[in-house]
C-alpha cells in the first residue's frame, strides 16, 4: 500500500505518546570487531520483529536493523487475524493484544443507507482467539520491541541504523550500515528484508513488482470520538456501498483501541491531496458521518495501492518477507497479515538451516508456499477493488443488481466483495501418498482450536499444547510411541497421564474424525492424517518436509 501525506503532522497520532528507542553503538564500531551474524533482518516493522522473535525462541541469534527510532507513524495496520493472533501466542504477545485491542467476529455491508445483511467470522465457539482484534500497528510494534528487549542475548535490535548497501559473495552477504557515528561493515549468512513497500533491497537488487496498479485514492481518518458514531455501533466491521453521507463512493468503519475510529474514503482518481489533507476538508467530510456529535482528527492521511508480488521471494541468502515481497489493497487486511504468515512460514525452516538440521533446499519450500499464498492475496484484493470501483456503466450495473439481489438471496452475497477477510493459506498437496495415508478435509489446512482438560482438571486450549516443533494430535486410546522432535498431544476419553487430555466440549471430535492421527508441522499445518501412529511412516513425512534424509 503505497502511503501519501501532505506533510509529516498528519502521520503522527494525537493520542498515542511515541517512545524513543534508545541508539546504541554497534560492536563493529565499539570493538572494531567484524562477527559473522548467523541473520540480519531489514525493518522493525511487525513482521521483521516477528521473525527476530520466532529465531530467538528456536535458538537462532539476529541482528534487526531500523533506520527509525520509534514505531510506525499512524495506525496503518489495524485488523489482526485469528491465525495471526495464534502466531503471536506463541511469541508470547496476544495477551497484551487482546487486553488493549478491540475484539470483533461480526460485519455489517450497506447499499447506501440500507443494510444489505451481515456476517460472522466466527459463529461456532471454543476458540481461545476471536476472528479479528483491532488493534493500531504502533501498539503492536511496541509490544513486539518489549519482547525483542526481553531476548536481548539472542536479538541484537538497532535503531538509526540505515543499510546503505549489500553484497552477496559466495554464502555470504556483506552489508554496508550507516549510523549516527558514521558508516560501518557488517558480515552475515543470511539476510532477510522486511522492509515495507518501498523496500530499499528490492531496489538495489533491481528486482520490480508485478501486479495490478489502481488510481483510486482513498483517505484515512483516524477519530477521537467517546461515543459510536452511530447508534448502536459494537466494535464491527462496517462497509458502505455509495451512503449518502459519501455519495457514489465506498466508505469502511472499524473501532480501535482508546477510542480512536478509523474511517476509509473513496476519493476517485483525480484529487488535489493538499486540498483533501485540509483538515478544515476533512473536518466537513467527517461531520457528514457523525453529525452534531464532538470528535477530533486523530490521524489523517491518503493513499493509493497496487496489488503487486515479486516473481520469487529466496534469492540465494537474501529472503523477502512482507510489503517488501508482495503489496495488496487494504480491504481485506491481508497486508499485515500476510506478512506474519510468511514469517510463521520462514522461521522454523531457517533455523533449521542455520543448525545444520536441514538443507537450503527448504528455503524454497518457503518460496514456492508464499509465492502462491501472495497470489491467492492479490486475485482477492484485485477483485475487492474492481468490485468498489467499477469501471464501466456495464460494471456498474452488475454491482448494483447484485447488491440488490443480496438482501434476499444468499448467492448474491457470495459476489459480493468489499474485501474477503484474511485466513491462512491452504496448501493444495500433502508431502506424501502412502498406503497408510488417509483423505481429510483437514489436510494443508491450518489447525482449528478447541478446548482441553488435563489429568488435573485444569483448563486449556489446544492452540497452547502446540510446541514451535512438530506436533501430533491424536484422537486415540492406545499407547502412542516416542519420536524424537515430535510434540504428542492426545485426546482420550479420560485424561488419566500427564500426557493425555480430554475433550470437554466435544468440538475435537466434531472438527476432526476421531480416532485418527495428524500431524502438524511448526506452523500449525496438517501435513498427514494417519489410520495408525506408525512411526516411520510419520518420520517420512517429516523428513520431506525438512530436506531430511
Amino acid at each position: 500500500m503505497e502511503l501519501t501525506a501532505v506533510n509529516r503532522q498528519s502521520n503522527f497520532s494525537k493520542s498515542y505518546t511515541y517512545k524513543e528507542f534508545e541508539y546504541n553503538t554497534p560492536v563493529e564500531i565499539s570493538e572494531g570487531s567484524k562477527i559473522k551474524h548467523q541473520v540480519v533482518i531489514i525493518g522493525a516493522g511487525p513482521i521483521g520483529l516477528t521473525l527476530a522473535i520466532d529465531l530467538a525462541q528456536r535458538g537462532v541469534k539476529s541482528v534487526v536493523l531500523d533506520d527509525n527510532n520509534i514505531v510506525s507513524t499512524g495506525s496503518r495496520a489495524i485488523c489482526w487475524a485469528k491465525k495471526t493472533l495464534e502466531i503471536f501466542n506463541r511469541i508470547g504477545i496476544a495477551d497484551k493484544i487482546i487486553d488493549k485491542g478491540i475484539t470483533w467476529e461480526v460485519g455489517r455491508l450497506f447499499n447506501g443507507d440500507d443494510e444489505v445483511y451481515s456476517f460472522n467470522l466466527l459463529p461456532e465457539k471454543g476458540h481461545k482467539f476471536p476472528a479479528f482484534v483491532n488493534l493500531q500497528q504502533y501498539y503492536v510494534e511496541e509490544f513486539l520491541i518489549e519482547k525483542c528487549l526481553e531476548l536481548s542475548n539472542f536479538i541484537d535490535l538497532r535503531f538509526s541504523n540505515e543499510v546503505v548497501d549489500h553484497v552477496q559473495e559466495s554464502n555470504d552477504i556483506k552489508l554496508s550500515v550507516r549510523c549516527p557515528e558514521g558508516l560501518y561493515e557488517m558480515d552475515c549468512k543470511y539476510l532477510v528484508a522486511c522492509d515495507g513497500a518501498d523496500s530499499p533491497t528490492r531496489k538495489r537488487m533491481g528486482l520490480s513488482f508485478e501486479g495490478e496498479i489502481f488510481d483510486e485514492h482513498f483517505l484515512i481518518v483516524d477519530i477521537h470520538m467517546e461515543q459510536p458514531p452511530f447508534e448502536g455501533v459494537s466494535p464491527e466491521r462496517w462497509f458502505w456501498f455509495a451512503p449518502t453521507f459519501h455519495e457514489g463512493q465506498s466508505a469502511l468503519l472499524h473501532k480501535q483501541a482508546d477510542n480512536i475510529y478509523r474511517i476509509d474514503l473513496q476519493l476517485g482518481e483525480e484529487v488535489n491531496k493538499e486540498k483533501e489533507l485540509n483538515e478544515k476538508t476533512v473536518r466537513k467530510r467527517i461531520r457528514k458521518i457523525v453529525g452534531n456529535k464532538d470528535f477530533s482528527i486523530d490521524w489523517m492521511s491518503i493513499y493509493k495501492f497496487k496489488c503487486s508480488s515479486l516473481k520469487k521471494l529466496v534469492f540465494d541468502n537474501v529472503i523477502f518477507a512482507g510489503d517488501s515481497a508482495h503489496v495488496v489493497s487494504p480491504f481485506g487486511a491481508r497486508g499485515g497479515n500476510g506478512g506474519i504468515h510468511d514469517v510463521d512460514n520462514l522461521g522454523w525452516r531457517l533455523a533449521r538451516v542455520l543448525k545444520g538440521q536441514s538443507g537450503k533446499k527448504i528455503l524454497e519450500f518457503y518460496n514456492s508456499e508464499r509465492i502462491e499464498a501472495a497470489k491467492e492475496n492479490l486475485q482477492n484484493s484485485s477483485r475487492a477493488t474492481n468490485f468498489m470501483t467499477p469501471k464501466n456503466k456495464m460494471a456498474t450495473a452488475f454491482r448494483n443488481e447484485v447488491l440488490d439481489l443480496a438482501k434476499t438471496f444468499n448467492f448474491a452475497r457470495r459476489l459480493i466483495n468489499s474485501g474477503r477477510l484474511s485466513t491462512p493459506y491452504v496448501l493444495p498437496y500433502s508431502p506424501l501418498k502412502k498406503v497408510d495415508y488417509k483423505e481429510s478435509s483437514c489436510l494443508g489446512n491450518t489447525v482449528i482450536d478447541f478446548p482441553l482438560v488435563d489429568c488435573n482438571g485444569v483448563k486449556t486450549q489446544l492452540i497452547d499444547q502446540l510446541s514451535n516443533g512438530f506436533n501430533l494430535l491424536s484422537f486415540s486410546e492406545d499407547v502412542l510411541p516416542h519420536i524424537e522432535g515430535v510434540n504428542i498431544i492426545q485426546i482420550k476419553r479420560k485424561a488419566d497421564d500427564i500426557s493425555a487430555y480430554t475433550d470437554v466440549s466435544s468440538l475435537g471430535k466434531k472438527r476432526y474424525d476421531n480416532g485418527n492421527h495428524y500431524l502438524l508441522r511448526p506452523d500449525s499445518y496438517i501435513i498427514g492424517v494417519f489410520e495408525e501412529a506408525n512411526k516411520n511412516t510419520i518420520l517420512k513425512y517429516i523428513n520431506e518436509q525438512t530436506e531430511t534424509k
